[in-house]
């Protein structure tokens, strides 16, 4: 089978295109004929080793996927050969065929095309749980959401309007503001432009935000939490500015706040009933057309170091998807 291979760390351009074995499922694995793989900014940051794990050189990157069931390994029951399905791995899915947990792996619903499915996992999945599990997020609150024109920004976006919050979107470009407005954000805060601190005030009354959602990181971090309300909670998604940013710790004392970190994919893994039961959810809403992913671009399979390019380069609103014939 082909696959976008990583034979050492580094940037996209030095990922390659080769034919490797086929794959045979283990106990408790789907084999899935992959049709597409959305791409999520871990995987800019995996092929640099620079995620949280590093991966055993050579490997293939890519983690949401949806496809068809080729084989099933003993102790998998809720999956056949030619189910259609989506999930999730830790990498692995730039490829033709991919091993997936079975705790990982779901029906697809048959309203969901192949690059939607693929889209969706991981954005709202770690969205959903973000904002419901750890931030306990209640109708009336404020969120804030940085970096919203993104995957899992916007999905939170999304959901934040959904679970009847006042959502505050930033983004870098009047560009990416305008599809917020259009997932729903009420107010919107160009932080190229503005300044961060000053416009959360400005919108809250001085009050400040109850959550904030941070897949950014960078300076923006603690521009942000300056600007929280008592007893507020700081989300911790990732780092997509590239810098780890360093909270003074007596604001979290100041504020009687808190910072939440948010680690979907162990969550997943760790606590496969409670995700189901997100999943679920998650389901019944995209069915009841209340949640939409944004797909900027589809890729063909040889031009995933372009897609992964585009998406370290900021230049991407949504969700950018590879498709797999």
């Amino acid at each position: 089978m082909k696959a976008i291979r990583c034979n050492k760390y580094g940037l996209p351009s030095t990922l390659i295109l080769e034919d490797i074995d086929a794959l045979k499922p283990n106990e408790k694995e789907v084999l899935v004929e992959v049709k597409a793989c959305g791409i999520n900014f871990t995987d800019t940051l995996i092929i640099q080793g620079l995620y949280q794990f590093k991966p055993e050189l050579p490997f293939t990157p890519g983690s949401d996927l949806a496809g068809i069931v080729k084989a099933v390994g003993n102790g998998v029951t809720h999956l056949k050969v030619g189910d259609e399905v989506f999930g999730f791995v830790a990498y692995g899915a730039m490829a033709e065929e991919v091993l997936v947990p079975s705790k990982a792996c779901f029906l697809k619903p048959p309203q969901m095309d192949f690059p939607t499915a693929a889209s969706f996992m991981m954005a709202y999945g770690t969205s959903f749980h973000a904002l419901k599990d750890r931030a306990k997020l209640q109708k009336g609150e404020t969120l804030l959401v940085l970096g919203a024109s993104g995957g899992v920004g916007l999905a939170a976006v999304e959901l934040g309007k959904l679970m009847g919050a006042q959502v505050i979107a930033a983004a870098s470009s009047d560009d990416k503001l305008k599809l917020c407005a259009a997932y729903g954000a009420d107010h919107l805060i160009n932080y190229t432009t503005d300044d961060l601190k000053a416009s959360i005030k400005d919108l809250t009354n001085k009050k400040g935000v109850d959550v904030i959602y941070d897949p950014v990181g960078g300076n923006f971090s603690e521009a942000a939490f300056r600007a929280m309300a008592w007893n507020g909670r700081h989300l911790v998604i990732g780092f997509a500015a590239g810098q780890i940013p360093k909270l003074p710790l007596n604001l979290p004392l100041l504020k009687g706040a808190s910072i939440v970190g948010v680690f979907w994919g162990g969550f997943a893994m760790g606590q496969p009933k409670e995700n189901m039961q997100n999943t679920m959810t998650l389901m019944q809403w995209h069915a009841e057309e209340k949640l939409k992913p944004h797909i900027d671009k589809i890729y063909e399979l040889q031009e995933a170091p372009r897609a992964l390019e585009a998406m370290m380069n900021r230049k991407v609103k949504g969700k950018l998807v590879i498709k797999i014939n």
